[in-house]
């Protein structure tokens, strides 16, 4: 996905190039289900752009172990349980944050 700009500076200034190296390992296609990227995905029918996905969810880790070219819907797919628990845990420190003004 594209880095949002708050997490830009957890990037290193040789980001484009590591990205470059795992496009290249990865031959152009997403290393999860193989969609080739800039053509149509053979799922969903819309343009392929490939993005790299961090395993651990840390941009900080850019071993190239943690790494994998993946196309919008895998990386998606990949994120979501993390999203979801990010979306949780939010609500939960709503809920609590308003009781606490209740008291």
């Amino acid at each position: 996905m594209p880095i949002r700009p708050e997490n830009r500076s957890l990037y290193p200034p040789d980001w484009p190039e590591i990205r470059q190296k795992i496009l290249r390992r990865a031959g152009g296609k997403c290393e999860l289900c193989g969609a080739v990227n800039y053509q149509p995905h053979p799922v969903t029918g819309s343009k392929v752009v490939l993005t790299i996905m961090h395993l651990d969810h840390d941009p900080t880790n850019n071993d190239p172990a943690n790494l994998k070219a993946g196309c919008q819907k895998c990386h998606n797919a990949y994120d979501a349980p993390m999203r979801a628990a990010g979306r949780k845990r939010r609500r939960r420190e709503q809920v609590e944050k308003t009781q606490t003004k209740l008291l």
